[in-house]
């Protein structure tokens, strides 16, 4: 007998766009709820269309939807259309769970707000998703995670070494971010349902997601400390927590963060135990003073070897280091198998995808299947609701539904 996933019984209506909230609903569906996705009629979710976008790479497979629609069942209806609402308000009534991101005059176009489905259903959790929150002037704002999360959360700024211009995040990576932060409070607010009966409204937004992540460096503006742009990599603030390049023109990062301890380890794995008593560096004062010429000194030696020998090295010593990797090293990276963060998926196009970034003793997550195809499962959700053949037949005639 296969063992109940933790989510198995509950019905999650996905009634969003793009990434972080489409995301937050990969990860319920992952752990075994039922995940509806309510798309419009004609183009469906505009995320079916973001494998075109320029900055991401190119493929004639549709990567991006898979990834974020998986084990997804997708139902069209045009929820503008006066025969179309209605449909959700059944569906709602039946839901455990009503994810959205559509802005604030766009749900109250559509009668989509808290206030007007929670008397639909009384357990609903109903769990809205915005790019600067529900509230104040700028609660209207468009959102992304490049304007929202990284631009107006500081880290962009934060990041920028000095001299230098800014540059953007990666593509989705606040998203997705921001959708376990989402997920965490869904899952709370069905647990303080367990408790009372109730459901309620979660809310979470880009801008709070992207402060949190900044969290060291915001906490201090609060307390008006502050701290200027990064300085360039060989004049750094703190020279055994920086950057290497190797012989073989490759990158490692050396983080000898507990200092005390780490540094006369590091001085041995770099084959120069000399410094380990040097004046210049003998104390953490002193190698904060001498950060520039330590850093000369490490590059020098790190540049005669290459990465492998010199993550053996330092391995060997206990020193924490990383390769800088290329994205292109992932699909051969077997500890991100081992991991468990690269799965495989059924689905001929993408034999391996992205698992959601933990693990749940006794509960293995389903197999990521391919995205829906648009409306795909429209016939089946209405049939399981009470609606017939003859008016779906009805309804798709009028435009109601796809």
């Amino acid at each position: 007998m296969t063992t109940p996933l933790p989510l198995d019984g509950l019905t999650v209506l996905d009634v969003s766009s793009f990434i972080a909230a489409p995301a937050a609903a990969i990860v319920l569906g992952d752990y075994g709820a039922d995940v509806i996705k309510i798309e419009p009629p004609g183009d469906g979710d505009p995320h079916r269309e973001n494998v075109k976008l320029p900055h991401l790479p190119q493929s004639a497979v549709n990567y991006p939807w898979h990834l974020d629609s998986r084990n997804k069942r997708s139902v069209a209806i045009d929820l503008k259309h006066r025969e179309g609402r209605p449909l959700l308000d059944k569906l709602i009534a039946r839901a455990d769970v009503l994810i959205t991101n559509y802005p604030f005059p766009v749900r109250e176009r559509l009668k989509l707000r808290y206030e007007d489905v929670a008397g639909l259903n009384p357990r609903l959790i109903y769990a809205s998703f915005t790019g600067y929150g529900e509230e104040g002037e700028d609660r209207n704002l468009p959102g992304f995670d490049t304007n929202a999360y990284f631009s107006r959360s500081g880290i962009v700024e934060a990041a920028r070494y000095e001299g230098q211009p800014p540059s953007f995040g990666l593509p989705g990576q606040g998203d997705r971010a921001s959708a376990m932060g989402f997920v965490s409070g869904i899952l709370m607010a069905l647990f303080q349902r367990e408790r009372t009966g109730v459901g309620g409204h979660v809310a979470s937004s880009l801008f709070a997601n992207g402060i949190w992540a900044n969290g060291l460096l915001a906490q201090a503006a609060l307390i008006d400390s502050f701290i200027g742009p990064r300085p360039p990599r060989l004049q750094p603030r703190n020279a055994i927590t920086n950057l290497y390049e190797t012989r073989d023109k490759l990158w490692l990062q050396i983080s000898a963060v507990r200092e005390d301890k780490m540094w006369p380890a590091l001085c041995r794995a770099l084959g120069r135990p000399s410094l380990i008593d040097e004046p210049r560096f003998a104390d953490l004062p002193s190698r904060r003073r001498h950060a520039a010429e330590l850093a000369a000194i490490l590059a020098e030696i790190v540049a005669s070897g290459t990465r492998a020998e010199w993550q053996a090295r330092l391995g060997a010593e206990n020193v924490p280091n990383a390769a800088i990797a290329s994205v292109a090293e992932l699909p051969d990276d077997a500890q991100a198998v081992a991991a468990r963060a690269i799965v495989p998926a059924d689905n001929e196009e993408m034999p391996r995808t992205l698992a959601v970034p933990f693990q749940i003793a006794g509960a293995t997550p389903r197999t990521p299947k391919p995205g829906p195809a648009l409306g795909a499962d429209t016939d089946a959700v209405l049939g399981a609701i009470g609606i017939g053949a003859t008016e779906i037949a009805e309804l798709r005639a009028k435009g109601a539904i796809q």
